[in-house]
C-alpha cells in the first residue's frame, strides 16, 4: 500500500472478510459480530484508514447500492442488446462486491437530476453510473455539486472530479474506414445515433479524420423505425452510396430489411456495416459485418472505476479500446464507382 491511501478492500484482505462486512462494521450496521467489528476497527486504525468523505457526508453509513438512470422505456431496453449487456456487466461486478443496483427510467435530463437529488437526500445510493453523455451535459455539474460519487460510461476525455470509462472511437473509426476503403468504397452514408449525444459527434469527427472516405451522416435515434426511414431516403437518392454504416445493430438490421424490400442486393449493390454487434447480426441473411466489443466487460470495468472512488481513490479517466472488426457477408468490394 506504499504511496496510496488504504481502502476498505485492504482492511477486508487483512481481516479475511468481505468488503461489505468491513462497511457494516465501520458504519455501525447490524450483521456482524461485536468481535469482528472490533477487529475491523483495530485494523483500520493500524492502516490509517479514513472513510471516503463524500460517502460519509452523504450517508453516514453505506447503502451498498449503485444507481443507474436511463432515458428509455423498459420496452426499448428489451430491444437494446448493448444496454442489456452493459447492465449485466455492472451487476456482475456489483454482486461480487455485495452491492445492489437501483435502476430507474426517465423521460428527460431534468427528471434524472431530480432523482439524483432525491437519492442523495434519502441516502439511497453510494454512487451512480451516468450513461449517454450529452454535449454540455448538465448532469456532470449536478452530481459534483451534490458530492455524489459518479462514473461516466462514455465521453472522450477527462472529466474533472468524475471517473470516466470512454470508448476509443478514433480506433474504431479507423478500422471501419480502412476496411471499406480497401474494398474500393469512397462515398458512404452513416446512420447515426442522436446528434446531442457526445459519442455521436466523436464518431463523426473520427470518421472524417481518417481522410479515407466521403461520409454523409444522417441522424437517427437508435430505433429500427428511424433507421428504416433514413435508409429509404439514402437508397432512393439519385447518387446512392456504395456502403452504409449504422451506429448500432438494431438500425443495421432495419436497414437490411429496407434494402430487401427495395430489391437492392446486399452486398452486391450496397454494403452494410454495424458499429455494434448482437446475436441477430449473425442470424440474418446476409450476416452483418460488425464492430464487436465485450460490452459485459465494459460494464464490469465501469463499476470497478466507481468502486475505486468509493474506496477513497481519486477519479480516473480510462480509455477502453477493444473493438474488433468482424467481417461477415454484408460487405464486399464495390462494383460501381462511389
Amino acid at each position: 500500500m506504499a504511496g496510496r491511501r488504504p481502502t476498505m478492500s485492504d482492511i477486508a484482505r487483512r481481516v479475511g472478510v468481505s468488503r461489505v462486512a468491513v462497511s457494516y462494521a465501520l458504519n455501525g450496521r447490524p450483521g456482524v459480530s461485536d468481535d469482528l467489528r472490533e477487529r475491523v476497527r483495530e485494523v483500520a486504525e493500524e492502516l490509517g484508514f479514513t472513510a471516503h468523505r463524500a460517502a460519509v457526508a452523504m450517508h453516514g453509513a453505506a447503502a451498498d447500492i449503485v444507481g443507474l438512470v436511463l432515458h428509455r422505456t423498459s420496452a426499448e431496453l428489451r430491444s437494446e442488446v448493448f444496454r442489456r449487456q452493459f447492465i449485466a456487466g455492472l451487476q456482475m461486478e456489483l454482486y461480487a462486491r455485495g452491492f445492489g443496483l437501483a435502476l430507474q427510467f426517465v423521460e428527460d435530463l431534468a427528471e434524472e437530476v431530480a432523482i439524483y437529488r432525491r437519492w442523495h437526500a434519502e441516502r439511497r445510493v453510494d454512487g451512480v453510473v451516468l450513461c449517454d453523455l450529452r454535449v454540455d451535459d448538465p448532469r456532470l455539474a449536478a452530481v459534483l455539486d451534490l458530492g455524489l460519487p459518479a462514473v461516466v460510461a462514455g465521453g472522450s476525455g477527462e472529466l474533472p472530479g468524475l471517473a470516466n470509462l470512454s470508448t476509443d472511437e478514433h480506433a474504431a473509426a479507423g478500422k471501419i474506414a480502412g476496411y471499406l476503403a480497401a474494398l474500393g468504397h469512397r462515398r458512404i452514408a452513416r446512420v447515426s445515433g442522436p446528434a446531442e449525444l457526445a459519442h455521436t459527434g466523436a464518431r463523426t469527427g473520427a470518421l472524417e479524420a481518417t481522410g479515407l472516405l466521403e461520409v454523409a451522416t444522417v441522424p437517427a435515434d437508435y430505433t429500427g423505425e428511424a433507421a428504416a426511414q433514413a435508409t429509404r431516403r439514402i437508397l432512393s437518392a439519385p447518387a446512392r452510396p456504395t456502403a452504409i454504416v449504422y451506429d448500432n445493430d438494431l438500425m443495421a438490421l432495419a436497414g437490411l430489411g429496407v434494402a430487401a424490400e427495395m430489391h437492392i442486393a446486399v452486398p452486391h449493390d450496397v454494403s452494410i456495416l454495424a458499429w455494434e454487434d448482437s446475436p441477430l447480426c449473425q442470424l440474418v441473411h446476409p450476416a452483418l459485418t460488425v464492430l464487436q466489443r465485450n460490452i459485459t466487460d465494459y460494464g464490469m470495468r465501469t463499476a470497478g472505476l466507481l468502486f475505486e472512488l468509493l474506496d477513497g481513490h481519486p477519479p480516473r479517466s480510462v480509455r477502453y479500446g477493444n473493438a474488433v472488426l468482424v467481417v461477415r457477408d454484408s460487405t464486399a468490394g464495390t462494383t460501381r464507382s462511389g
